[in-house]
């Protein structure tokens, strides 16, 4: 008999971009999701949660044990950090799990005023090694969503020293620069992927 310890599976967290998106990741098993809210998210395009919607997503998949991340994941400047700060508090309120947050700043802010809220850093805050992770951890982080551009090797040295948790995407195009840093779509199209309006020109 072996006396291997079993290592837990990997939590599986499913894209929500509309209702029928979570009932989706729900019927399929996803142990959490992640949506946006109607501002401040990679994915203004998407259907997006907000106010009364958000509350009943939450209810949702909470009642099949499902946790719910809420991205909040754009950079936001200085004249945006009351509404960010008011629609992390919205999020606080409809009972999510956690923020993924991109912008450093506002995720101290949040910290600050939020201190039990989970923060998880977005793969647009380039986290690409252990040392960030000690940083976004002084940061009030409790994860980092690692680039999806980095290599096995990498991936498995940031999981094993990593003070945090490390997510890893396993889906979906890979960006043609650094995940959340290309410039790319505002050149060709006026759509900034940092302001949540990618038209994801990689894909083509």
């Amino acid at each position: 008999m072996s006396d291997k310890r079993i290592q837990p599976l990997p939590e599986l967290l499913c894209p929500a971009g509309s209702p029928e998106a979570l009932d989706a990741a729900i019927e399929g098993g996803a142990d959490a999701v992640y949506l946006g809210g109607t501002t401040f998210n990679a994915r203004m395009n998407a259907h997006n949660f907000g106010g009364d919607a958000l509350r009943s997503a939450v209810l949702r998949a909470h009642s099949y044990g499902v946790k719910v991340y809420l991205t909040l994941n754009t950079l936001v400047g200085d004249r945006e950090i009351p509404a960010a700060l008011a629609a992390s508090e919205e999020a606080a309120n409809a009972g999510v799990d956690a923020l993924i947050v991109a912008d450093l700043g506002i995720a101290s802010a949040i910290h600050r005023t939020f201190p039990t809220l989970e923060l998880h850093a977005s793969t647009q805050a380039s986290s690409h090694n252990s040392f960030s992770a000690e940083k976004l951890k002084e940061l009030g982080f409790s994860r980092i969503v690692i680039a999806r551009e980095t290599p096995a090797a990498d991936l498995f040295e940031s999981v094993k020293n990593s003070p945090l948790e490390v997510e890893m995407f396993i889906h979906g195009a890979l960006c043609v620069s650094h995940s959340g840093q290309c410039l790319f779509s505002s050149l060709v199209g006026g759509r900034s992927g940092n302001r949540g309006e990618c038209a994801q020109p990689c894909r083509l």
